[in-house]
């Protein structure tokens, strides 16, 4: 019982990362700050990386940084 709970309370924390970094990453691109959303991409997929290893599967992982990096670039030409 104490192990689920405290694996329940990473796996949120986790999971609370990668909804942080992506509302920073959408915040900064809705200001029109595309070069430092750029930067932040690293950090993000270095977070959803790590949540893959434990709770998040691959594929579900996979398509997390492929959906944010082209919303990115849906942005990135235009000055939204």
């Amino acid at each position: 019982m104490r192990q689920s709970i405290k694996r329940r309370k990473k796996n949120l924390q986790k999971k609370e990362a990668i909804k942080d970094i992506i509302k920073k990453i959408k915040k900064l691109i809705a200001q029109g700050k595309t070069d430092e959303a750029k930067t932040l991409l690293p950090q993000a997929y270095q977070t959803i990386d790590k949540a893959a290893k434990s709770y998040l599967a691959k594929r579900t992982a996979g398509r997390k940084k492929s959906r944010l990096l082209t919303y990115i670039n849906k942005y990135a030409g235009s000055s939204h």
